[in-house]
């Protein structure tokens, strides 16, 4: 029996096409900008997203943590959320490795950042603090995407402040899809942007760096010294141009999956569903708490895969089809049945 897997969409698998498309590959070292397949992926990204130039990393955590360290020098600081990718699930990286220090705060129930407290957690021009130079954003947060006239807005304050605006945007196709817009309606509020191509795209390795020529070009040197000086890397690249050529508009379905999930989840007492309009592909459902064991146990013999705990957080992506949601919102309710 095949799997449904709903602990995110960074699962799964490259499709016939693209594994076809990494075989025939034309390669060449990277290092050395010799790679032609990684140079038209680059040139693609930078050229889809409005930007000067591109740069392929091996990560999301890598593309964020190259670019923090390309707007900041040691001891200044930057403002993110407190559940943000960038400061919470990248292991420090920017304090370890940058010494730029992070300013939290709290996310709005939107997944936007108030931006008075923004504005208000600003240091002031002075040697006993940190230099404020940057602002973080995620589109989307949680799976909401952020709200165009907002983008706007954080993009007016980083100015009037002059600071830098990064865009983490591992999921900013969904969140382009979700606005109905082209991708670069959002993209081009920020002064970079990170991409990533493994999660709902589909592609298994890789993220794509945004902005002007003179950043990425020092987002390279961090690349390089952050251990990410790849060779024949084309063969990656080759599956994220599939993956961006064949996988950006079938979002939606995800989107669609997700909606459906999440009704068909609200019929079931007791769950708790949360799944709003700004929500593209992933539900979040609070069970009771000495449900959390049985529960997986049951899903798990129906060969459903979560990541168990009372806040469940169920993603949708190519590989789940409206048929796995069937059986999905069944054994809910065959396991709440009274």
């Amino acid at each position: 029996m095949r799997t449904i897997d709903f602990r995110s969409d960074t699962v799964t698998r490259p499709t016939q096409a693209m594994r076809e498309a990494m075989i025939e590959a034309e390669v060449g070292d990277d290092v050395y900008g010799d790679d032609p397949t990684v140079n038209n992926l680059q040139d693609y990204v930078a050229n889809l997203l409005g930007f000067e130039s591109a740069l392929f990393t091996c990560s999301g955590t890598q593309a964020n943590l190259v670019a923090l360290m390309a707007h900041c020098e040691r001891g200044d600081e930057y403002i993110v959320g407190q559940q943000a990718h960038t400061y919470r699930y990248e292991g420090g990286g920017a304090a370890a490795l940058g010494s730029i220090q992070p300013q939290p705060i709290e996310f709005e129930p939107d997944g936007t950042l108030n931006l008075d407290t923004v504005e208000a957690k600003i240091k002031p021009d002075d040697f006993h603090f940190a230099k404020t130079r940057l602002l973080c954003l995620e589109n989307t947060q949680n799976g909401r995407a952020l709200p165009m006239e907002y983008l706007e807005n954080a993009r007016r304050l980083a100015r009037k402040h002059e600071l830098a605006l990064h865009l983490d945007g591992a999921r900013v196709f969904n969140a382009a899809i979700a606005c109905k817009v082209n991708v670069s309606e959002i993209t081009h509020y920020f002064d970079s942007v990170s991409v990533c191509l493994s999660k709902g795209l589909g592609a298994p390795v890789g993220s794509v760096l945004c902005g002007k020529k003179e950043f990425i070009d020092t987002a390279r040197r961090w690349r390089k010294v952050t251990g990410g000086g790849m060779r024949q890397a084309g063969i990656l690249a080759a599956a994220g141009l599939c993956a961006l050529n064949n996988n950006v508009s079938r979002l939606a379905d995800d989107h669609e999956n997700a909606w459906f999930l999440a009704n068909g989840l609200k019929k079931v007492t007791p769950l708790d569903v949360q799944f709003e309009e700004s929500q593209t592909n992933m539900v979040f459902v609070t069970i009771p708490k000495d449900d959390v064991k049985p529960l997986n146990k049951k899903l798990k013999k129906k060969n459903i895969t979560i990541t168990p705990g009372r806040q469940l957080r169920l993603v949708t992506h190519l590989d789940i089809t409206r048929e796995d949601i069937e059986t999905t919102i069944h054994a809910f309710k065959q396991f709440y049945k009274k």
